[in-house]
């Protein structure tokens, strides 16, 4: 059997991969680049938990690479420290650590010198959740409860918008989880991510290959107000189900404007049970607060004529296999399947436990909401009508 010889990558190499992951390629599909397996690229984007590193740049206040050549020069000349600090406009102070930190007079070597402080900056800095450990319990208190670390550092900016030292960015909290060489943050938090894979990956595209079925007298998404499309005034929904084993199912409602979540416990899969279950639940809400729902073609939805007659609420449809036109009730399914995994048998979850839930989601900042939450928006909207 032939083995190919280690492959070492180039700087430009590893740039192309990490475009590449960053763009939702696989390993596979990046490997195929470089006629390798998909584990020499995993080698190389796992070493920084699949965050692509920063870029390295030289401090402006740093020597040059001129600078210690000319160092080296003045001394084999026997020119005097403040001599050649002169010849540089830098301090002898500065010039003379640098000698003495690189083997002194005798065995100083430009080249040498240049390369040991590129190592010495390599150095892993301090991390904010270090030094600050009331910031990282705070941190690791809403992972646990299953924030996002992008909904963490919105709201640290909103609880603590003067104090710089209780504020810290997503992309720390990420590094600190992946990368666990500074020991900032316990590495089975990973575990409370919405993705719990082995690196970080960026956003792709939905997956989602539920079957739809043909349904009759159906009014098309296109032709929604743009009132309900711009979510300038609440009482407009998006709705779905997320099956899980056993021919089971939950369904999901999300108020576009406020992204409020509703969880509807439904016994059967079949048109009627759905329809029935989606009335009782909507004429809970007052008439102002649910005005359309936005559905996909599943044949769930078969008897929404019905509905519409006894809720009067407006039912529009997706197109075929477009769920990001649900993109506000997508997003809820993603984030309910830290609660509800595939392939789990939901037909034993009570109502009591799917308003928990809902109560939980609601109670997140959400980015789009300036970091407020949906139950502080809704309750705004139901005030409003009071």
């Amino acid at each position: 059997m032939k083995y190919r010889s280690r492959i070492y990558y180039s700087a430009a190499q590893k740039n192309l991969m990490w475009d590449r992951w960053q763009a939702g390629d696989s390993l596979h599909e990046i490997a195929r680049l470089f006629d390798r397996g998909h584990s020499s690229i995993q080698g190389v984007l796992s070493e920084t938990g699949g965050i692509r590193p920063r870029p390295r740049s030289r401090s402006p206040l740093a020597l040059t690479l001129a600078e210690r050549e000319e160092i080296s020069r003045g001394m084999v000349v026997g020119q005097s420290l403040r001599h050649i600090a002169l010849s540089l406009d830098r301090a002898p102070s500065t010039v003379s650590r640098e000698i003495n930190r690189n083997g002194g007079r005798r065995h100083y070597r430009a080249s040498k010198a240049e390369q040991a402080a590129w190592d010495r900056a390599h150095r892993a800095k301090t991390c904010k959740l270090i030094e600050n450990r009331a910031l990282a319990g705070i941190v690791a208190k809403k992972l646990r409860g299953l924030w996002s670390p992008e909904q963490i550092a919105g709201w640290l900016k909103y609880a603590y918008p003067d104090d710089e030292n209780f504020q810290v960015s997503h992309e720390t909290i990420y590094r600190s989880l992946f990368i666990q060489a500074r020991g900032a943050l316990k590495k089975e938090l990973l575990q409370h991510l919405r993705h719990t894979r082995a690196m970080r990956r960026g956003r792709s595209h939905t997956q989602k290959t539920a079957t739809h079925g043909r349904i009759t007298d159906t009014v098309s998404i296109r032709e929604r107000p743009a009132s309900v499309e711009d979510r300038a005034v609440p009482g407009h929904w998006e709705g779905d189900l997320i099956i899980g084993s056993h021919n089971s199912q939950i369904a999901t409602l999300v108020e576009r404007q406020t992204r409020y979540v509703m969880l509807v416990r439904v016994k059967s899969k079949d048109t009627k049970t759905v329809i029935n279950a989606l009335i009782k639940h909507a004429h809970k809400l007052p008439r102002e607060l649910y005005k359309s729902l936005t559905w996909d073609r599943g044949k769930e939805m078969a008897d929404h004529q019905r509905f519409s007659l006894d809720t009067n609420v407006k039912v529009y449809f997706c197109d075929p296999q477009s769920p990001w036109q649900r993109g506000s009730n997508e997003n809820t399914n993603g984030l309910l399947r830290q609660y509800f995994p595939k392939g789990m048998d939901l037909s034993n979850i009570h109502q009591n436990r799917l308003n928990a839930v809902a109560r939980q989601l609601n109670e997140r900042p959400r980015k789009t909401l300036d970091f407020r939450t949906p139950a502080e928006r809704f309750g705004q909207c139901v005030a409003s009508i009071g």
